[in-house]
């Protein structure tokens, strides 16, 4: 940190505030990295945030933003399942938030939701706060069940599409910000895009396994095949030559931004600076929920809102590798020629027991061969002749 700081490094500020409003949840996903995965803090915490942890939270993030002059920002109510903890609390929240933070600060809420508890009396609330809602949905009835289920075994795509129903209504589709999907090998990309583009979102986040090379993700290993890459190329190609853009897929435009020079503006790739803190329900200021795939208490800072500030949470040495770049990128990424792009693999994904972070991504031979593809048909469209009209 010292050495940093004296080449003139500064942290930047948090723009993404993740409230976790109410840590249990209504389904039982067999790859949930919070419930199923090797951290087993969740048992440690209230189920709801209090009120009076609210508050806090809702001071600490308006302290940040005013400290550091933000003119946008973005609080996510997570879980667990958000949508449990109440449209009381939810309404409150919300007003609490936009009467602590300044008018001139372009504050985004949004609610990410497994879509069970998402109701015509949940929704007016949100809809009349402006909330944004993003809902899990990982294909038709039969791949979205085969994981996303309650914990008698039953699937909840039937619930999810009643939700989206609702959702995406003419009273309602103005909240509507987009789809999460979780890719699984065993889903054809193709039946999963459809059932997608049925719903018409303005965006999706395609997001792989959450794994490591400790406890890797189906089907990475044994070998070094490329199933994910496999998976994720023709869906890109669909995507890619569709002859208007049908949604915004958030992982391959984030790609294109990168292999024209551009800046990331997601985790997943590229070298961006983390701008993300968690507040858990007891108040805990945690890092990025994700990493609770790669061991116990891997999210965690030390830190609380009732005595510690945002900054202090930036100068957490976990978060503070999350923003240095291409320092925190081991030799093997160095030498890559994709390693710019793809930056790595998302953190959560490098782990390695006995060797920390310092790794590149498990889906690495994936993440190359799919960063090369698309930096190939990018640079074909570049280079290729345009036809000129004749008078």
């Amino acid at each position: 940190m010292a050495a940093l700081r004296g080449r003139g490094w500064r942290p930047r500020p948090f723009r993404q505030f993740v409230l976790k409003i109410h840590s249990r949840c209504n389904l039982a996903c067999d790859y949930c990295y919070v419930y199923s995965a090797a951290d087993t803090g969740w048992r440690r915490q209230p189920p709801r945030m209090s009120r009076r942890t609210a508050e806090q939270a809702v001071r600490r993030i308006a302290e940040h933003i005013a400290r550091h002059d933000l003119g946008e920002a973005e609080v996510v109510l997570h879980g667990g399942e958000p949508l449990l903890a109440g449209a009381d609390f939810v309404g409150w929240l919300a007003d609490e938030l936009r009467r602590r933070i300044a008018p001139g600060v372009r504050l985004r809420i949004v609610a990410q939701t497994n879509g069970v508890a998402l109701r015509a009396g949940m929704l007016d609330v949100l809809a009349e706060r402006g909330i944004d809602v993003c809902v899990s949905l990982d294909g038709p009835a039969r791949a979205h069940d085969r994981h996303r289920r309650f914990a008698d075994g039953r699937g909840s795509h039937a619930q999810v599409r009643r939700a989206l129903e609702l959702l995406t209504s003419e009273r309602y589709r103005r909240v509507f910000s987009g789809l999460l999907a979780v890719v699984d090998l065993a889903t054809d990309p193709f039946e999963l895009y459809d059932e997608i583009l049925g719903w018409a979102p303005p965006a999706v986040d395609v997001i792989l396994p959450h794994g490591n090379w400790t406890t890797p993700p189906p089907g990475r290993f044994p070998n070094n095949d490329t199933p994910y890459a496999e998976w994720l190329i023709p869906l890109f190609d669909r995507w890619y030559s569709a002859p208007r853009q049908e949604t915004n897929i958030r992982l391959f435009s984030e790609i294109i931004q990168l292999v024209l020079g551009g800046a990331s503006r997601s985790e997943a790739v590229g070298l961006s600076p983390v701008g993300l803190v968690v507040v858990e329900t007891d108040g805990s200021l945690e890092q990025v929920d994700t990493l609770k795939s790669a061991y116990d208490q891997a999210a965690a800072t030390g830190l609380d809102v009732f005595t510690h500030s945002l900054d202090d949470a930036l100068d957490s040495p976990a978060i503070v590798a999350r923003q240095i770049g291409v320092e925190a990128l081991g030799e093997s990424c160095l030498a890559c020629p994709a390693g710019r792009i793809c930056g790595g693999g998302y953190y959560p994904h490098r782990y390695r027991a006995g060797s920390g972070f310092r790794n590149p991504s498990v889906y690495c031979p994936d993440l190359f061969r799919l960063v090369r593809h698309i930096e190939s048909r990018v640079r074909a469209d570049l280079t290729s002749p345009r036809r000129v009209p004749q008078c």
